[in-house]
Formats: structure tokens, sequence, C-alpha cells
């Protein structure tokens, strides 16, 4: 009898262990994503006007040397520099590290700053790192433990990528699938999804629209299409470690070049310069108007993916900010349309696969890109999507965006690795 009655308490011990913890979560991720989807609204809001603003008045590109001027000060200024990027927030979640609040303002201005004057790059990895800050900060008001200081910075990201883009549950895959590729932190579910869905909402009553495509010529599922497809797949593996190879050297490049902050964005915005002189302004900025007319209507030019990643690579190595997700989108339908119509695939839908197989490549997060897939073309050619991403994923290799990216398990095996990105 006593031993019932000790089995008795320690599980109700147990489940109002469950139950405390359920509702502490659900208010720190609740917190984290109204925040976080009020500074994500703001933060759309911000990059959309300045990239209107440009488009009035072009010239701005050429102004883009002086715009890095101002963002290496900023970061000299607040002895942010050279450390306080996406990278920071991933290792802070997998070791002890802390986030500087401070990087919220100084991130959210630079890349604001960074479009207006048409640099080459995205908003993720700002929102990443706005996100990061804003977890890391909430997480020590509260008084969270280490371990749970990773959680609250996982929960931050998942609130921010999903106020910028309108996918709730590709950001909660994405903040626990990113950081260790091999790994999923289940525990970050419960606090992601919330943070997630809550940002989604504010975003939603602040006016702003989820990112989302009507894909209409889907082809059968025959094992001719797969095979198209899977060329799409091992097309998008190749160009995204071309990618993640470019904006590297570049980076060296510019660092071993130009040693002194204020000669590299001075040099690097000058080369943007001239090419936007050459070649226009089809590759400033995050270039959404020619990611949508590649899905939706199949049109891109055959050197578009060649050029983004020069823009972006230049742009980001050179020491501007933002970050480098939506250029991937970019690169990944223009590729897509391109070699879709070469193969004989409709080339809005083969821009569409490009562009979820190209994410998976250079993220390493083949769930996170299903559920994107989903989320943004609907589940109608999700087997389809899933060709192309285990394809991408696989062939990809250590390469990656964020080289604080853990790799723990082999993608050809199942081994432990436990090394970073390349």
């Amino acid at each position: 009898m006593e031993g019932f009655k000790n089995t008795v308490r320690h599980d109700a011990v147990r489940v109002r262990q469950y139950i405390i913890s359920f509702f502490k979560w659900t208010l720190i991720a609740a917190l984290t994503g109204g925040i976080g989807g009020g500074l994500g609204a703001g933060f759309r809001y911000a990059v959309n006007f300045v990239t209107e603003f440009r488009g009035q008045y072009a010239w701005l590109c050429y102004l883009l040397p002086v715009g890095g001027v101002v963002i290496a000060f900023l970061y000299r200024a607040t002895k942010l520099s050279g450390h306080a990027d996406t990278n920071l927030i991933i290792n802070s979640v997998r070791e002890e590290g802390k986030v500087p609040l401070r990087l919220a303002p100084v991130i959210f201005l630079s890349t604001v700053i960074t479009h207006l004057f048409g640099g080459s790059a995205g908003r993720e990895g700002a929102a990443l790192q706005l996100g990061g800050c804003i977890g890391s900060a909430i997480g020590r008001a509260v008084r969270l433990g280490e371990k749970d200081m990773h959680l609250a910075v996982m929960c931050g990201m998942s609130g921010l990528f999903s106020a910028l883009f309108g996918t709730p549950l590709t950001a909660a895959i994405f903040a626990m699938e990113v950081i260790s590729v091999g790994i999923i932190y289940y525990s970050a579910f419960l606090p992601c999804i919330v943070s997630a869905l809550t940002a989604y909402g504010v975003t939603i009553l602040c006016g702003l629209d989820p990112v989302a495509f009507e894909l209409t010529q889907i082809p059968a599922l025959t094992v001719p299409a797969i095979l198209l497809v899977a060329v799409i797949g091992i097309a998008a593996a190749i160009v995204s470690m071309a990618f993640c190879i470019t904006l590297e050297q570049i980076h060296k490049l510019a660092v071993k070049l130009f040693k002194n902050e204020y000669l590299r964005v001075i040099v690097g915005g000058s080369v943007i310069a001239l090419l936007t002189l050459i070649l226009g302004t089809r590759y400033n900025g995050t270039g959404g108007v020619t990611i949508e007319a590649a899905i939706n209507t199949g049109d891109a030019l055959p050197y578009d993916f060649i050029m983004k990643i020069l823009f972006t690579a230049i742009t980001i190595g050179f020491g501007y900010k933002g970050g480098e997700i939506i250029p991937t989108f970019f690169i990944g339908s223009t590729m897509g349309a391109v070699l879709g119509s070469l193969i004989g695939l409709p080339p809005a839908f083969a821009a569409a696969i490009g562009m979820v197989a190209l994410f998976c490549g250079v993220v390493n997060c083949p769930i996170a890109s299903l559920v994107l897939s989903v989320e943004l073309f609907g589940s109608e050619g999700l087997l389809f999507f899933a060709v192309a991403v285990c394809l991408s994923y696989m062939l990809s290799g250590y390469y990656g965006l964020y080289s604080g990216q853990k790799i723990i398990y082999s993608k050809r095996r199942a081994r432990y690795i436990n090394r970073n990105a390349k």
C-alpha cells in the first residue's frame, strides 16, 4: 500500500512539473512572439518602404558606399564588429553564450540602410538576429537557467522568422532544425510553435499578408516527371555549394585585401554601384519582383541566378547587412525556371521546385524545406518537392550559409561526425 502511495505521489509531482512547464513556456513564448511580431512587422514595413523609395529614386544605388560607412560606424561604435552575425545566435543555442541586446537596433538599422541603397541582401539574417536578441533578453528578464535560455533564443528566432515570411510552421521547425543538422530539439517545439503563431497573428493584425503563391501547372506524378524534378534537385545542390563557396571566398578575400572596415565597405559598395550601372537594378535589394515573375509565369533570364550570387556575395562579403535566404529564393527560382524550360518541365513549377530545393541545400534543413513548400505552394505537389529536397540535401555536402551550424550526423550513413558547416 505504501508503495502505491509513493507511486501516486511521484506521478502527481511529474504531472505538476509538466503543467508548470507548459504554462511557463506558453507565457514566455507568447510574450516573445508578441514582441517579435510587432518588431517583425515594423521591420517588414521599413524594408518595404525603403525598397519602394529606392525604386522611385534609382540613383540611391550609387550611394551604397556612403551607407556602408554608416553601417561600419554603427558596428564599431557599439563594439559589435567582427562577431555579431547569425552564427552568434546559432552558437548561443548550442553553447553558453549571451546575445547582446544592443545588436537588435544595430542590425535593424543596418539592414534597412543596406536595402535603401540597393545592397543585394535579404531580411531573414537580421530577423534571426533580432529574434535571438529578444529571446535572450526575455530569458534574462525572467531569470531562466542556462538550458532554458537556449530554448528562449530558438523561441525568438521562430517568432521573427514567422513574422517576416508569414510561415509559422516553417519558422518553428527551422529554428529547431538549423542549429544541429541531424538533431531536432523537440523540447523547443511548444515554445517555437506558440511564438511563431503569436508573431504571425500580430503581423496579420498589422495588415501584412503572408507570403504565398499559387501553382497552376503541376504535372502528373509519373516517372518521367519525377526524373525531371530530380534534375532540378541535383542542380540545386550544385548551385547551393557554388553559392556558399562564393560567399565564403569573397568574404575572405575582402578581409584579406582591406583590413580597414570603412575601406572594405566603400570598395564593396563601389563595385555593386558599378555593376548596377552596367546591368541595371534587377539584382539590387531582395529581387522580390523577379522571384514572383519566375514562380508566377516562369520568366527569368539565363544568367539571373549567376548575377544574384555575385551581387549577394559582394554585398554580404564586404560588410553589408541583411541575409542570404531571400537571395537564395531568387537564385533557386530563376535557376529552376531556366532549367525547367530546357528540360521540358513547366517553368513556373520548376521555379518553385528550384527555390525550395536550393533553400534546403544552403540551410541543410530538409524537414523545414518540405513544410515551407506546403506553406508557400500548397500540398498538391509535395512528393515532387520531397524528391528535389532529398537530393539537394544529400548532394550539397557539408556546405551551408552558417558556419556556426553543426553537422552532427553524416548525410550518407548513420555516423556521428560533429563538424561545422563549411
